[in-house]
């Protein structure tokens, strides 16, 4: 059986909301931190802000007590976190986000589908 690849699972994710009707789904963004760069185009990014560890996807919506909801999308099987992935993670979460990690992009789907529930939170 092919597993598909982290990104595979992302654009599927994508594609699922692109059909949701929600403003927040249709405002959620992918965060393009990962790829093979020259080490010159890796010098700027760093200079201009990019990060190691931020999660892949964020969805800009406050809710149940959180100031949003970051998801970082891994395989199926054999996706695993890298430590400056658990300390971004662990940053976040200490910053009021919320932030899953997600083996697929149902699972993505599901965790987002139920972060839409909770209660509206308002600045």
């Amino acid at each position: 059986m092919n597993i598909p690849t982290e990104a595979q699972e992302q654009t599927t994710l994508f594609q699922w909301a692109a059909y949701r009707r929600e403003l927040e789904l249709r405002s959620m963004f992918a965060i393009p931190n990962g790829g093979s760069r020259n080490q010159i185009e890796a010098l700027h990014l760093k200079q201009q802000g990019v990060k190691a560890g931020v999660p892949d996807i964020f969805v800009p919506c406050m809710r149940g007590g959180y100031g949003g909801l970051f998801i970082e999308m891994k395989r199926r099987k054999g996706g695993r976190l890298s430590e400056a992935q658990r300390e971004m993670i662990d940053n976040l979460r200490c910053c009021g986000y919320r932030v899953e990690v997600c083996e697929g992009w149902e699972k993505a789907r599901d965790v987002i589908t139920e972060y839409m529930k909770e209660e509206k939170t308002h600045v």
